[in-house]
């Protein structure tokens, strides 16, 4: 597979877990809202690794700032504290110990304003994009 067909794997497959995360958004499920957009951002962040890259398998890690920096993106200190709470839906969202947590602080004020700073890191990784 070209390095072309890889990246485009990535965008797809991110628009599908875009359109879940509205879906489960609209649906006021709060963590997996949260989950499917850190796994948004995961795969933009993995086509990112592909087009700066000389590889076309980005690394299979779930950690969004490894995968940025590795890609070159840089990123200002807010967008990685950000990214760094993020992560925690895709890590701890899979454990049936570290889950109960997240229930527990996740509401609907803190998901619009995740939602909000994913929404702006879409546009910027985009704009990254050839």
């Amino acid at each position: 597979m070209t390095k072309q067909t890889h990246i485009n794997h990535w965008l797809t497959s991110a628009q599908k877990d875009w359109e879940v995360m509205e879906y489960l958004l609209k649906g006021k499920k709060y963590v997996h809202a949260l989950f499917f957009g850190h796994l948004y951002l995961e795969k933009l962040a993995k086509a990112l690794w592909v087009i700066n890259g000389t590889e076309n398998i980005p690394p299979k890690t779930h950690n969004l700032l490894k995968l940025l920096n590795e890609s070159g993106v840089k990123l200002d200190e807010n967008q990685q504290i950000f990214l760094l709470k993020l992560n925690q839906y895709q890590i701890e969202g899979r454990y049936p110990e570290d889950i109960d947590k997240l229930y527990k602080f996740t509401n609907a004020k803190l998901t619009a304003e995740y939602i909000k700073e994913i929404k702006n890191l879409k546009k910027c990784f985009l704009e990254k994009m050839p």
